[in-house]
Formats: structure tokens, sequence, C-alpha cells
């Protein structure tokens, strides 16, 4: 074990200066000192002191293709020399074309018309969602979500975000959700299958509406108070847990059979961090609206957006002004999405990313065999998860996670000769998951050095 880390003069001036002008309603600092950060590349951070970090997180899975992805930055310097900046209300190319993308892939996937709506970000489309939602529901402002299910923080998004914790000093502004237990299979009751466990909690779901004295459901009229169920296919922050295959065309026959709708978070899982486009097409439903944003642009652009049935969003229900930001459909951002389309369509994304993720597993799955206190490791594609527990492999331990996190980020590790270190992110309902979302592009080599950098990560860890 290392020593702790003192930051530079140079960077402790700019610390300084952030404890005093800098709000701290966006920030967490992780570990202390925070590092300041100076250039990216690829899988890769650095320093101000120049030193490497392996990242195998890439902003919240928002960096999907890579620091500094060079086809997709030169489409970004491209669109800035063309039509860099118009107003949202007026009509360029962009928006129409990557418009049309994204609701012929649902046409040919879903068997759905469609049409989408942009705005600036994953939060802000999760409040368009929640008008288009309300619209075509007689304004129902109740939702259903799950336990662990992160949508955003502004005020509707924060109200179907299971957290208590991001509501407690703002309140709600109409929308509140029913929180529903997500099928989480390692910490769920043993004797149970996978598959077994889902239907279980479709089964305890589906007793709301057995009679109208259960508060949901109205029998005489057939209707239910509540419009729609917010769901992340895989749950990101809380913690990447994996459903069973079978879960979501169970869940999506209860909802169907009481008028409810599917709204599919995809800003964390979109744009083939789990080997597909969008993650619930691992599960055979058709949802009614699909949310997106991060990675469409590599996170150069803020760039967001909706797609919904066309029953949900054409222009008669849905009229012009309904949903309105200055930076919507932006020039920058679309040109980068569509460069992000075409690069995809290029090669099998799928099957490059199951094939990586599925190399990834297996050497969780190893680290999993020698380290008593990794409790479950399960993965998606990319999408991949370490639960960091006590002694007895189940018990979570948090400590010893944020132990890690902080001797990673002290970029002391040695592999090969070269000095390193590694960003990781945390999350799960205890805080002692380790969710790993590495640029798709990672190669087959940066995969074994994270591998590697991981076990020196969970040696300490045992041995401190």
């Amino acid at each position: 074990m290392s020593d702790i880390r003192i930051a530079t003069a140079e960077d402790q001036i700019l610390l300084d200066k952030e404890a005093k002008y800098c709000s701290y309603g966006d920030t967490v600092h992780y570990i202390e000192p925070p590092r300041i950060f100076s250039r990216c590349e690829g899988s890769y951070v650095w320093d101000t002191e120049d030193q490497a970090y392996l990242d195998l997180q890439m902003w919240y899975s928002a960096v999907n293709f890579g620091y500094a992805n060079p086809r997709l930055n030169n489409a970004l310097k491209q669109q800035i020399d063309t039509l860099p900046q118009i107003a949202s209300q007026y009509l360029h190319k962009g928006k129409i074309e990557l418009s049309e993308m994204i609701a012929v892939d649902a046409k040919n996937k879903f068997g759905l018309d469609g049409r989408v709506h942009f705005n600036v970000g994953g939060s802000q489309s999760i409040e368009d969602s929640l008008k288009v939602v309300r619209n075509a529901t007689n304004g129902k402002s109740l939702m259903f979500a799950f336990e662990g299910g992160y949508h955003g923080r502004t005020l509707g998004a924060s109200s179907i975000t299971s957290s208590y914790r991001y509501r407690r000093r703002y309140g709600h502004f109409g929308e509140r959700a029913q929180f529903i237990p997500f099928p989480y299979h390692f910490r769920g009751p043993k004797g149970m299958t996978k598959e077994e466990y889902g239907s279980h909690c479709v089964q305890q779901f589906a007793r709301l509406f057995e009679t109208e004295y259960n508060g949901v459901w109205d029998p005489k009229v057939g209707q239910s108070e509540y419009a729609a169920f917010y769901v992340e296919p895989i749950q990101g922050t809380g913690g990447y847990v994996i459903p069973p295959m079978n879960f979501y065309r169970e869940l999506k026959h209860v909802l169907d059979q009481h008028g409810i709708l599917m709204v599919s978070d995809e800003i964390q899982m979109g744009f083939y961090r789990t080997g597909k486009l969008w993650s619930i097409e691992h599960f055979d439903v058709q949802p009614d609206v699909i949310v997106f944003g991060k990675a469409l642009t590599n996170g150069l652009n803020p760039l967001g957006g909706i797609w919904a049935r066309e029953e949900l969003i054409n222009p008669k229900i849905f009229p012009p002004g309904s949903t309105h930001s200055t930076f919507a459909s932006n020039p920058l951002g679309t040109a980068v999405g569509l460069e992000m389309f075409k690069m995809t369509s290029e090669v099998d994304y799928g099957a490059m990313v199951m094939a990586k993720g599925k190399f990834f597993l297996e050497g969780l799955q190893d680290l999993q065999k020698r380290f008593p206190i990794i409790g479950d490791v399960d993965g998606l594609g990319l999408a991949l998860r370490c639960e960091i527990c006590g002694p007895d492999g189940f018990t979570p331990d948090k400590a010893t996670l944020d132990y890690m996190v902080e001797e990673g980020m002290k970029g002391d590790m040695l592999v090969d000769g070269r000095k390193l270190g590694l960003i990781l992110d945390v999350g799960g309902y205890y805080k002692n998951v380790i969710t790993l979302a590495p640029s798709l592009e990672i190669s087959y080599p940066e995969i074994e050095l994270g591998l590697k950098l991981l076990e020196q990560l969970l040696v300490r860890a045992t041995q401190r």
C-alpha cells in the first residue's frame, strides 16, 4: 500500500479556487485530494502530472466509442465549419436524417411506427417522456418504477428515481412512482432459479390488479391509476443488475392487459453497451417509449431524446410547442450522432461487443474464484458487474470497495514496468458494486490489463 498522494502546488491552487467559487451541487469528490485531468485518448485519461489511468467506466457510459475517437471528433469539426448553430425551431438535415435512422430502426425491430423528439440530455429527455406519457393517458401523473432505478435528478426524473435523497430537499411536482422490486437474483430469496425469481417478481406485481382494494386498479371501468412503468432494462446506478431473460416479456404482458405504457430508459445502456443498439432488444418486447442520451454523441455534444409510438407522439396528439429546448436537435450533436450510426453499421458491433464482454466476464469469474470477497459477477455485452462483499461472499462491503477506488486513483500500480492508475465506478443498492463500462473499442490486451490492475487492487484490499 502506498502513501496518501498529495496534490501538486499548481493543482492545490485550482482546488482552493474550486472550494471557493464552484457549486458543489454537481460535484462528488470520490477521493481526496481530487485529481485534475488534462487529456484523454482511447481508454485512458491523464492527470496534470501526466499519470495515465485506464478508465473502465467511460464517463458513466457516455463515451462508448473511446475518448477522442478520431472519426467522431472529425465529424464534429466538419460540422463546426459548415452549420455549427441554428435555432431548434428551424430545420436542418442532421435532425431529419438522425430521426429517420432511429425511427426506421425501431420499425424494423419492433414493427411499430414512431417519431423522434430531441432534447439536450438524458434527464431532460425523461422530462419530455413524462409529458408524452401524461398527455397520452389523460393527465395521469402516477408511474411505476423499480427499486434501484435511476432516471435523473431533475424534478420529474427524481420523482421516478428510487433514491429518496435526490428528492428530500425539493419535494414533487406531480409525478410520483410506486417502486416495485427488481429481480436482483443474487440478493433474492434462495431456492429459486433466476427465471423462477423473475416470474415470481412479475406475479407479485400482477397482484396489484387483482381487486380494487390493492389500490391501483378500478375493475368496474377497467382503468389503472398509473400511466406508465419506467424501466432500465439493465439497472445502471443500481449496480448493473441483469434480470432473467423471461422477466420483461412477462411484465409487458401484465402492463398491456391493464393499459399501462412501458418506457425503456436506455440512457446508460443504449448504443451497443450491451451488444445491441437498445438493451431492451435482448428481452423480446415492444417498448412504447425509448429514452436515450449520453453515448449518442460519444459525450462530445449534449444531445438526448425519445422515440415514441406514433399513437403517442403524432402532431395531432402532441402538437408543436408541447415541449422545447433552445439547444434541442443542435446540428453539432446530430452530426456526431449520424456519424456514430454510420460507424457502427460498417462492422458487426453487436458481435464485437458480445465477444469482448464474454472475454472480460470470464476474467472476472476467474478473479471471483480466487478472491472470496467477490460475491457476484455478471455481464451483458460490456456492461459488467463485480460485487464486493465481506469474507462470507454476501454481506455488502462498501468500505472495501471505497478503499479499492482510492487505491486505483493513486496511479502507482505497476504492470510490465508501466505505472498506471485505474478508474472504477461505484454503484449498487449498497454502493458495493464495481460497475464496469469500458470503451466498446477497448482492445483485448487492455481488457487483460484491466483485469491485472483489478487483481492488484483486490490483493491490496485483502492484505490491508
